[in-house]
C-alpha cells in the first residue's frame, strides 16, 4: 500500500509542472492573438478612414446612406467586441489627425462630411473653409425700480 501511495505521489510531481506549463503557453497564445486582433482593428479603422477622405459622392442621398451603413458597422462593432472597436476608433482618429495636417482649404468636403469626421477628430468640429466672424452682442441690464408705499396705523 505504501509503494501505491509513493508511486502516486511521484506520477503527480512529475506530471503537474508539464500541465503548468502547458496553461502558460496557452494565455501567451492568447494574449498575442488579441494584439494581432488588435492591430488589425486599428489598421482597418485607419484605412477607412483614408477611404471616406477621399470617397466622392454624386448627390447627398448616396453620401447619408455611406454614413449611416459605417455608423451601422462601429454600432456592430462594438456590441461584439468592444475592445476592437476601441481600437478601430482609435486607428480612425489617427487616419482623420493626419489628414487634418495637410487638409486646408484645397480639400473638398462635404458639411456632412465635416459634421461626420468631427466625431473622430477634434479638428473637423468647425470646418476650416467657413469664415464665420464672431457675433458682437451687447448684454445689458435695465432696472427698473417700484415705488413703495407703507401704511402705517402706529
Amino acid at each position: 500500500m505504501k509503494t501505491v501511495k509513493s508511486i502516486l505521489v511521484l506520477m503527480i510531481f512529475c506530471f503537474l509542472p508539464k500541465v503548468n506549463a502547458q496553461e502558460s503557453g496557452f494565455n501567451q497564445d492568447t494574449k498575442v492573438q488579441t494584439k494581432n486582433e488588435l492591430s488589425y482593428y486599428q489598421q482597418r479603422g485607419l484605412e477607412d478612414a483614408q477611404h471616406e477622405q477621399q470617397f466622392k459622392v454624386k448627390s447627398k442621398n448616396e453620401e447619408r446612406v455611406f454614413w449611416k451603413e459605417q455608423k451601422q458597422y462601429e454600432k456592430e462593432l462594438r456590441k461584439n467586441n468592444r475592445r476592437a472597436y476601441n481600437a478601430y476608433l482609435q486607428g480612425k482618429k489617427e487616419g482623420y489627425a493626419a489628414h487634418h495636417d495637410h487638409c486646408d482649404n484645397h480639400c473638398d468636403h462635404s458639411a456632412y462630411w465635416y459634421q461626420n469626421a468631427g466625431y473622430y477628430y477634434y479638428g473637423y468640429r468647425q470646418p476650416q473653409y467657413e469664415n464665420r466672424t464672431p457675433r458682437t452682442s451687447v448684454n445689458t441690464q435695465i432696472g427698473v425700480g417700484v415705488p413703495r408705499v407703507k401704511l402705517g396705523i402706529f
